[in-house]
């Protein structure tokens, strides 16, 4: 059966099962996190892997700021730029916007790409966010942000607001690309369809941990939604650190979906960085 059409047959439950399909999974070619990839229609070209910073990330911190602080958090992202890391994640609930700036202060800002997400839901907070997230990161555009952790299937209705002032923003050049993280299964159906979405950032692991729905459900919502035009960044791809023990069958199932533009992973320290850099080039091949 070739991979596609296994995939696509799908499983009532996990894929992690004690034979796991390598050979089906398997890619032509060893990825690095490093390699430079386009992200959908938008334009924007970067690294395959982001530098997360949200790790159990809320109210205004994250492991990263709590544990690394602003100059070990920048130190760090500096570092995986130097190793051709240039994708940085962040969140206004994460609060690692000033650590960003940081280390943008000994990096060009065009050499970087930086995906942030507002937790806002009107016009007027949503242009209030960008103005403050421009003085947090000491940037005067970014070139991702998304509606973050949106629950609601009705979102393009009740949101048309934060939608307006993120459209604004990006014909002013403030922005480049614009979407959503959803957390719900009828939130990622209407974002699969909905016009004004270029980017989603979604979950997906062969666990189906802390994912919208089961893992078939999604593969199906997000292939529809690759073939409506949008990019897509995954994320959870070691289910929220509860799939550790299966790293090498997690970043297998995540580069071999292909739908999958790029994904972002929470890195905590150095070596997890050199282990991701290892590690993905053998897993992305496996069979």
């Amino acid at each position: 059966m070739k991979r596609r059409k296994f995939i696509q047959s799908g499983l009532a439950g996990s894929f992690l099962l004690s034979a796991f399909p390598y050979q089906l999974l398997a890619g032509e070619k060893k990825l690095y996190p490093y390699d430079r990839v386009s992200l959908g229609n938008t334009g924007i070209t970067m690294s395959r892997m982001a530098m997360g910073t949200g790790t159990n990330g809320y109210g205004g911190s994250s492991n990263q700021t709590r544990q690394l602080g602003i100059k070990g958090l920048s130190d760090l992202l500096r570092a995986a730029f130097d190793e051709g890391i240039n994708f940085w994640e962040t969140a206004d609930q994460y609060g690692s916007h000033p650590h960003m700036g940081e280390a943008l202060k000994k990096i060009d800002r065009d050499k970087v790409v930086i995906l942030t997400k507002t937790n806002s839901k009107t016009y007027k907070d949503v242009k209030g966010d960008l103005e403050r997230f421009k003085s947090e990161l000491g940037t005067d555009y970014f070139d991702i942000v998304l509606l973050h952790a949106v629950t609601d299937p009705d979102w393009n209705e009740n949101m048309k607001g934060a939608m307006e002032a993120l459209a604004e923003a990006k014909e002013e050049g403030v922005i480049r690309a614009h979407g959503i993280s959803c957390h719900s299964l009828g939130a990622l159906e209407t974002a699969a369809d909905e016009p004004w979405v270029d980017v989603d950032l979604a979950r997906y692991n062969p666990g189906g941990v802390a994912m919208d729905a089961d893992v078939p459900t999604v593969h199906n919502v997000l292939s529809r939604m690759k073939k409506n035009g949008k990019a897509i960044i995954g994320m959870k791809v070691y289910g929220a650190g509860k799939l550790t023990h299966k790293k090498d069958e997690c970043l297998q199932f995540h580069t071999g979906a292909g739908f999958i533009d790029n994904f972002t992973l929470g890195i905590e320290s150095y070596e997890q960085l050199k282990d991701i850099q290892k590690r993905l080039p053998e897993a992305s091949v496996r069979g």
